[in-house]
């Protein structure tokens, strides 16, 4: 039997690329950060596509270096220095830009663990035993971390005020 051959990495983007965005999304919110995560998760996968197994798990490879990404970005925002100047006034609310912000903001308001199993698992589509390998903990804490996040999340849409 003849090894699979290895699909050109346009193809890989293309296939998944829109998925590795929601992730990173979902982990950093609809922000420049998490496009910034995007295509620093395929610049290293290019780097790295030459090496990568033909029989390795695509889909799971890239989530995993999104994750990575997502953290490295996490830990530059903490090390940014926020600039200070006296404002008179408040800043402007920035208008809404269409009906994802509610989705997008019960998402941010989940607990970190909850977050991340959320986003990959149901958008990035690991296996809860590979969302355990990144977030730390077991397969079955992960599969509840995710169930929990889902939960509380038909909980905030369906009803916002939680009553």
């Amino acid at each position: 039997m003849t090894p699979l051959a290895k699909q050109p990495f346009d193809t890989v983007v293309a296939e998944h690329g829109a998925r590795i965005l929601r992730v990173c999304r979902a982990v950093l919110g609809p922000t420049a950060d998490a496009d910034d995560a995007w295509s620093e998760t395929f610049l290293a996968a290019l780097k790295a596509w030459p090496d990568f197994p033909d029989d390795g798990r695509v889909e799971a490879w890239l989530v995993t270096i999104a994750h990575r990404k997502a953290i490295d970005v996490t830990r530059a925002r903490a090390r940014r220095p926020i600039p200070v100047a006296e404002i008179t006034e408040p800043a402007p609310e920035p208008a809404p830009q269409d009906r994802s912000d509610e989705l997008w903001d019960a998402v941010r308001g989940l607990p970190p663990k909850q977050r991340q199993a959320v986003a990959y698992h149901h958008l990035g589509g690991l296996r809860h035993a590979e969302v355990a390998d990144l977030i730390g903990g077991s397969a079955a804490s992960a599969r509840k971390a995710a169930s929990d996040g889902i939960r509380a999340l038909r909980t905030l849409l369906q009803d916002p005020k939680g009553a």
